[in-house]
């Protein structure tokens, strides 16, 4: 069995309305260090992780989404799959790991 753990990005997926205040919030309020040079997202240092504050146009509520990460992907993914888990990558297109070929 694939052993997954934390990985080091949390992507939080950002409404128009919200956007500019969020990224005032945590880089001019906050004052957390913006990495360069990643638009259009902008990534913040966030402790060991790295925080994407991510533009959404089609959302109307900020979305949280946590990095996993697996020592062997397609084991794991097929793993997830027969407990029933469904990946939804509607918001932004993500590598899909296919369960059956490893790649």
């Amino acid at each position: 069995m694939s052993k997954i753990e934390g990985g080091r990005n949390i992507a939080m997926k950002i409404p128009p309305h919200q956007f500019e205040e969020t990224v005032r919030f945590y880089r001019d309020l906050i004052g957390l260090q913006e990495i360069a040079g990643l638009a259009p997202s902008i990534a913040i240092e966030f402790g060991a992780n790295r925080l994407w504050l991510d533009r959404v146009e089609t959302l109307s509520q900020a979305e949280i989404w946590l990095e996993l990460r697996a020592d062997e992907p397609a084991s794991a993914a097929k793993n997830l799959e027969k407990l029933g888990v469904v990946r939804c990558d509607a918001i932004e297109k993500l590598r899909r790991v296919s369960a059956g070929t490893g790649s």
